[in-house]
C-alpha cells in the first residue's frame, strides 16, 4: 500500500511522504481510500469496473457549476497532466483513480428540519442551473429488465446455487412485475443536467454546513423523476416519514425548483434504478470474470436490496401527501 500511496501522491504532485493509504468504504462502483501525509488528507476513489472519461468530464463540469451556485462539495483534483482521472501504472494493479478533498463531517440527519430545507434548496438550484438539457437520459433511468431477461438471469442464479435464488424468484414474480408497469420514457421537455445520486449517504455535515458528495453519475435526467426519487429516499423509503418528504418538497418549491410530482408515474426513475440495481448486482455475483471479493459484495447487495425494494403503496401515500405542496 505504501508504494501505491506514493505513486498517487506523485501523480497528483502532493509532495514527498511518507504517505499512507487506508480503506474507508466500498460502493457499488468504487472503493474509497484515505490518503494521508504531510499533515493533510485526501479521498481517493478507486474505480473497480473501468472508467468512462467523458462521464468524469461531465462530473467535473457540473461540480464546478454547482460550486458557483454556492453548493459545497469536495474538489475533484486534476493530476499533473490536468486530467481528472488517472490510470496507475505498475507497481499498482492498473486501477483508475480520482482524487478529492477529504471531508470531515457527520452523516446527514434526515430528521433535522434544517438539513431537509438545505437539501430541498440545493436540488432546486441544481435543477434551475441544469435546465435545457437535450441529451436523453441513460437507459439505466428509463428502462428495466423484461420478463425474458429476468427468467434467464434467475436460471443462471439457480444453477450457481446462490442462497438468495428463491427470494429473487419471488421478487421477479411480484414486485418486479408491479414496478415495471410504471417505468416509461421521460418527457424530453423536462430534462436537466443533475447529480443523479441525491441520497442522504452522499451528504456530510461539516463545520460549515452540509457538503454534497459523489458526483460520479452526473448527467441528463427528468427533473420531475429525480425529485420524486429523492423525496422517497429522503423521507426514509418504505419505513419513512412522509412529512419529511413534504418539507423537502416545500423547500424545493420555495427556491424555484421547476419540477412537480404528479403521482406514482413520477417515480419511474426510482423504480427503474431499483430494478436495474438488483439485476446488475445479481449478474456480478455469478460473474467468473470479476474478483471473489466483488462477487461477494454483489451477492450481499442483492440479498439486502430484495428486502427494501420500493413499496408502491408507500409511494402512493407519499404522492398523495405531496399534493399539499403543489
Amino acid at each position: 500500500m505504501h508504494d501505491t500511496a506514493d505513486l498517487i501522491a506523485k501523480t497528483y504532485a502532493l509532495g514527498a511522504g511518507p504517505w499512507t493509504l487506508a480503506p474507508v468504504t466500498r460502493g457499488a462502483l468504487g472503493q474509497i481510500w484515505k490518503l494521508s501525509g504531510n499533515g493533510s488528507s485526501w479521498a481517493v476513489k478507486e474505480l473497480l469496473f473501468g472508467c468512462d472519461e467523458d462521464q468524469v468530464r461531465r462530473e467535473a463540469a457540473l461540480r464546478e457549476a454547482a460550486e458557483r451556485l454556492g453548493i459545497a462539495s469536495p474538489r475533484l483534483i486534476p493530476n499533473r497532466e490536468g486530467t481528472h482521472v488517472s490510470h496507475l501504472p505498475p507497481p499498482s494493479d492498473g486501477s483508475h483513480v480520482k482524487l478529492y478533498d477529504w471531508i470531515d463531517g457527520t452523516p446527514a440527519d434526515t430528521s433535522d428540519p434544517g438539513v431537509l430545507d438545505w437539501f430541498g434548496r440545493t436540488m432546486a438550484l441544481l435543477h434551475r442551473a441544469g435546465g435545457g438539457e437535450s441529451k436523453p437520459p441513460s437507459s439505466w433511468y428509463e428502462r428495466c429488465p423484461q420478463d425474458a431477461d429476468w427468467k434467464e438471469l434467475h436460471g443462471k442464479v439457480q444453477r450457481a446455487g446462490m442462497p438468495w435464488a428463491d427470494a429473487l424468484g419471488r421478487f421477479i414474480g411480484t414486485s418486479a412485475v408491479e414496478l415495471a408497469r410504471w417505468v416509461t420514457p421521460s418527457d424530453p421537455g423536462d430534462l436537466v443536467t443533475s447529480h443523479l445520486d441525491l441520497q442522504p449517504q452522499n451528504v456530510l455535515v461539516g463545520p460549515d454546513g452540509p457538503v454534497l458528495l459523489d458526483w460520479d453519475n452526473a448527467g441528463s435526467a427528468s427533473a420531475e423523476r429525480e425529485l420524486a426519487r429523492a423525496l422517497f429516499v429522503w423521507s426514509g423509503g418504505n419505513e419513512g416519514d412522509v412529512e419529511a418528504g413534504v418539507r423537502v418538497a416545500r423547500a424545493y418549491r420555495s427556491a424555484g425548483g421547476p419540477a412537480v410530482v404528479q403521482g406514482p408515474q413520477s417515480f419511474s426513475m426510482l423504480f427503474a434504478t431499483a430494478l436495474n440495481y438488483v439485476r446488475v448486482q445479481a449478474e456480478c455475483a455469478i460473474d467468473p470474470k470479476v474478483t471473489a471479493e466483488q462477487r461477494e459484495f454483489a451477492g450481499g447487495q442483492v440479498a439486502a436490496c430484495l428486502g427494501r425494494v420500493p413499496d408502491l403503496a408507500v409511494v402512493s401515500q407519499l404522492s398523495a401527501a405531496l399534493e399539499r405542496v403543489w
